[in-house]
């Protein structure tokens, strides 16, 4: 629920921010920052004049633009996916008096009908995206720094055997306390 309560803006849900967040924090795969002058996603809604179009077509109109295109592609299926939640996590079947539509397409190619095969996906098909996005949160956490080019190895070893091992947590603890980088770690006096 805080996780939806964060990635909602204050009137009502945001899959662009959503999307984000699964990118930058559950698959390490960030979106590249958006550019200058972007109209807000309100804009595109003032099209419409007999009815208040959903986050879905009021996103298909703002995805129209071509620079807007590349990146909403990446983002807003899975922040689309999330619809069905609302800003505090509760369920609901229906946004400004219709239903939500929650099927989408991954960037990747996987399509998806609801949330349930959503993460089917992300569990199945991009499991090891999230071992290396964790290993390299919990990595940073433990050495108290960010990663450089010379710990990609450490990392790398720790995710093929997360993968080997089904992705248990002790495996990923006991890899970072026992990788080189952590060991020769220093305290700062």
């Amino acid at each position: 629920g805080s996780v939806l309560a964060v990635t909602s803006n204050p009137d009502r849900t945001s899959p662009v921010k959503r999307g984000v967040f699964v990118l930058n924090n559950i698959l390490g795969t960030p979106a590249p920052p958006p550019p200058p002058n972007v109209p807000a996603l309100e804009a595109s809604e003032k099209d419409f004049t007999n009815k208040e179009p959903t986050l879905r077509v009021a996103l298909e109109m703002h995805r129209s633009q071509p620079l807007c295109a590349s990146c909403h592609a990446r983002m807003d299926p899975i922040g689309l996916g999330l619809e069905n939640f609302n800003a505090l996590g509760m369920w609901r079947d229906k946004e400004r008096n219709q239903l939500i539509e929650p099927a989408g397409k991954l960037i990747t190619g996987e399509s998806f009908n609801d949330v349930r095969e959503l993460k089917h996906i992300l569990m199945k098909e991009h499991r090891t995206d999230f071992y290396r996005c964790l290993t390299q949160k919990l990595l940073t956490y433990a050495l108290g720094r960010g990663l450089e080019c010379y710990d990609v190895e450490t990392v790398d070893q720790i995710v093929d055997r997360l993968e080997r091992e089904n992705g248990r947590f002790s495996v990923l603890l006991m890899g970072i306390i026992q990788s080189a980088p952590f060991q020769a770690r220093r305290n700062q006096a």
